[in-house]
């Protein structure tokens, strides 16, 4: 559900150009920004709350540049510690143009940990990904790759995606969006579903929101990962997420936003 999660942050990708011109203009938030979501798991057919997410952004220094910092932690509750204990940080550094710097992943799923880290370099106009690997047993694996196109992690995604003209995006048009992690590069792409309202768990603030699904191509099989709504405004917030998981379904709601840098015209009065 973790890795889900963190892909239902890339709704808003545009098609990637063929040099690593990887930046854009910044439209949808501000430093200082927080979202808070509650994660639920149908469990024996009942809705149960399991935990909880945040993410946090702000404009701060990396390297002795200007740079945005941006972080995601997932937390399950004692419900979940129970079965499974869930606990994982995400940390992204970008250009403030949002090319990606650096990317960390630290995950305890379970009795596992481990470590993934991505660092960004653009030589002569390439994307080069310097990624580092610890596996839950202590072994390091360290791998450099090089592309002609620009890649992305799960979190350096989201703040560039958020920025996208979805106003422009025809239904069922599909746009490829490559991730990465420590280990490989996901065959992935994106699916615009339409327009739908959805109403914010335990509230009474209703959104007019933009619907997407999320797929990826492994073992020659595509597979429909996550369907999400974000509101349909300057932000681009994701407000309800459906995850399809291999052993059941997950649903992720927004609970609070606050710092945001646009009025939430996408708000139903």
């Amino acid at each position: 559900m973790k890795k889900i999660l963190l892909i239902l942050f890339t709704i808003h990708c545009s098609l990637f150009t063929a040099s690593a011109q990887c930046g854009i203009e910044n439209t949808a938030f501000k430093s200082g920004e927080m979202l808070e979501y509650d994660l639920y798991f149908n469990w024996q057919f009942i809705w149960v709350k399991v935990g909880t997410a945040e993410m946090d952004t702000k404009m701060t220094t990396f390297e002795g540049k200007d740079a945005w910092k941006s972080y995601l932690i997932t937390r399950g509750n004692n419900r979940l510690d129970k079965y499974f204990l869930m606990r994982d940080t995400l940390l992204s550094y970008c250009n403030p143009d949002l090319s990606p710097l650096y990317f960390r992943k630290g995950a305890r799923e379970g009795d596992r940990y481990y470590i993934d880290e991505i660092w960004y370099s653009y030589p002569n106009d390439y994307c080069q990904l310097k990624k580092h690997r610890v596996d839950a047993d202590g072994e390091q694996h360290w791998k450099t790759s090089t592309y002609k196109s620009c890649i992305y992690d799960m979190m350096s995604i989201f703040l560039r995606a958020r920025n996208f003209d979805a106003s422009k995006m025809k239904k069922h048009q599909t746009i490829p969006m490559p991730v990465s992690d420590a280990r490989s590069l996901t065959n992935s792409w994106l699916e615009y579903r339409g327009k739908e309202n959805f109403k914010m768990n335990g509230t009474k603030e209703k959104f007019r929101c933009l619907v997407f699904s999320f797929y990826e191509r492994e073992n020659n099989k595509s597979h429909e990962l996550i369907r999400f709504y974000i509101t349909d405004d300057q932000n681009h917030i994701p407000v309800r997420l459906d995850m399809f998981l291999s052993f059941g379904s997950a649903k992720a709601f927004l609970k609070s936003y606050t710092g945001v840098r646009s009025p939430m015209t996408s708000k139903i009065k």
